[in-house]
């Protein structure tokens, strides 16, 4: 991770989500569900209840489909050799993600990620999109003690920022994210651009809703100023 998003004065830190937020995944991860669930279940189920946890770690996840513990440990494993083949010629930013951290890092916002992806994973996904020099870490599940919608993650995210909750902001796409959040005590943004529909996400009560990620630096300085 890069140097450049060391703060050089501005008292907002900006954590980010990483599927749905940052990079664009969705048909990725519906791929993936649709073939683990198919192969190891013998099963079709509709998108929207292959999709609905998405957000939590997949572990977690995939108890929604057996409470077998070895069924569970081979929905596991075949989800991941399936994205692990197809995700690096899908993985992609979403548009604006590029221009909107270069304006965040120029305003002086230490940055991180708190994701639900395995952190090697999402490393290699964040360089193969381009950005990852811009963020001072990566939190996965597997560095966490406890998983969103649990605060700790996020928690842990404002600490190696060396920021007070309140003096951070976390942005995400899903319910997961807004809920952990907000329990750390984080001005919570609402990424309507990602895998969830806007009213999933307004009934959590996050801070701000945003449509763009482009409109996430004039945000940011809005709450810096009030610093």
């Amino acid at each position: 991770m890069g140097s450049s998003v060391r703060s050089t004065g501005s008292s907002l830190g900006v954590l980010f989500d990483l599927d749905g937020t940052l990079i664009d995944t969705y048909d990725i991860i519906l791929a993936s569900f649709r073939h683990t669930v198919r192969t190891v279940l013998g099963r079709e189920l509709p998108d929207e209840v292959l999709m609905q946890k998405v957000g939590q770690p997949l572990v977690t996840q995939m108890w929604d489909f057996t409470d077998d513990q070895e069924i569970h440990d081979r929905l596991v494993d075949a989800y991941r050799a399936h994205n692990d083949i197809i995700h690096d010629e899908r993985v992609a930013a979403f548009p604006g993600v590029a221009n909107a951290l270069a304006q965040l890092a120029a305003m002086g916002c230490p940055m991180g990620v708190v994701t639900s992806k395995r952190s090697g994973l999402a490393r290699r996904a964040l360089a193969l999109t381009g950005i990852e020099s811009r963020f001072a870490f990566v939190l996965g599940p597997d560095e966490c003690a406890a998983h969103k919608p649990d605060p700790a993650p996020v928690l842990q995210g404002c600490a190696e920022l060396g920021l007070k909750p309140d003096c951070c902001v976390y942005v995400g796409d899903s319910p997961f994210d807004l809920q952990a959040g907000n329990g750390a005590g984080t001005t919570t943004v609402a990424a309507t651009w990602g895998m969830f529909p806007a009213d999933v996400l307004a009934a959590e009560h996050p801070d701000y809703v945003l449509g763009s990620i482009a409109e996430l630096p004039a945000l940011a300085a809005r709450l810096a100023e009030r610093r």
